[in-house]
């Protein structure tokens, strides 16, 4: 794979933010690639449960995984919303190139659908293509510890249990719907709501239970009122998907924010995969479970859109 260089090239120059060169070809090269700043390909889709779960996108019957990841990669190629679902819920993404670390400023934007005082963060993980395989390795993914990453719950665990009781026309609320229990201890039920009135499950997956492992955030609703449609999903300080408007800095990520699992940085060259998974485990009365909701992705610094990191 040819990629595109930026500061960290040390033994050549390009011209221009989408042009690749190497100090082996940048005289040979006269016809220089030019790179998407956009997702190009959907690796993994993998939702949760979830009231939008089998509607963004939409499920059909007969679709498999694959049919979902194509359909996941199309709509995330064009900027149209998927959900992950409750917690851990997630979809693994790439780009034709690799996107640059640049010092001192925010390098990738994640785009989702938060507005105020309605942000559903998703943990993200970042990987750099290290062997060139093509392909992100286990031992190549980094977490972008955000602003809660200390009070967050490391090494969480949870397993969804399929319904035996099926979502109708009749838009009944259920409260004890799908069943979960995870390795903390606890355990529960999540509910059905009166909005939603397909299959909160995957359709897609025949398994009987559903498990995701990851960091668990503090929950952030607030109950501003008496009335069960009173709540408020606050947003976090930095470092989230669909935690910010998308026209908000707070939308954009910082590569050199990534930390291995002992917490050291990781100080990556740049990312060639992104992981985003919903990093809440909650309800929030009539608007029911949290769930992070991601629309596509954008290299910043082929968009040439300048914007600061953190001090």
């Amino acid at each position: 794979m040819i990629r595109r260089l930026g500061i960290i090239a040390v033994t050549s120059i390009c011209i221009g933010t989408v042009m690749s060169c190497s100090s082996d070809n940048v005289d040979q090269d006269e016809n220089p690639k030019e790179y998407k700043a956009t997702i190009t390909s959907v690796l993994e889709y993998a939702p949760a449960f979830g009231q939008f779960v089998n509607k963004l996108p939409v499920y059909e019957a007969g679709d498999t995984v694959e049919s979902m990841r194509v359909k996941a990669e199309k709509a995330l190629q064009n900027n149209e919303v998927i959900t992950l679902g409750g917690f851990g819920g997630y979809v693994v993404f790439g780009f034709d190139h690799t996107i640059d670390n640049v010092a001192g400023k925010r390098d990738f934007q994640i785009l989702g659908n938060a507005f105020a005082n309605n942000a559903e963060p998703g943990i993200i993980w970042v990987a750099y293509d290290a062997n060139k395989n093509g392909i992100p390795d286990e031992d190549e993914w980094y977490e972008i510890a955000g602003s809660e990453h200390d009070k967050a719950v490391l090494g969480y665990e949870i397993t969804y249990y399929r319904p035996t009781k099926v979502a109708d026309e009749s838009l009944e609320e259920i409260e004890q719907y799908i069943q979960w229990s995870d390795n903390k201890g606890n355990r529960g039920w999540k509910k059905k709501n009166t909005f939603h009135n397909q299959s909160y499950y995957p359709q897609w997956i025949q398994a009987e239970t559903l498990t995701f492992k990851g960091t668990l955030l503090p929950d952030n609703a607030v109950q501003t009122g008496d009335s069960e449609n009173s709540w408020q999903l606050k947003t976090l300080a930095w470092g989230y998907a669909d935690n910010y408007p998308n026209r908000q800095e707070g939308s954009k990520i910082d590569i050199d924010w990534a930390v291995d699992h002992k917490g050291n940085k990781a100080n990556l060259p740049g990312v060639d995969f992104i992981k985003i998974y919903t990093g809440l485990n909650q309800e929030a009365g009539k608007l029911g479970e949290t769930s992070t909701e991601v629309a596509g992705a954008i290299d910043l610094h082929i968009e040439e859109q300048k914007s600061k990191t953190l001090k």
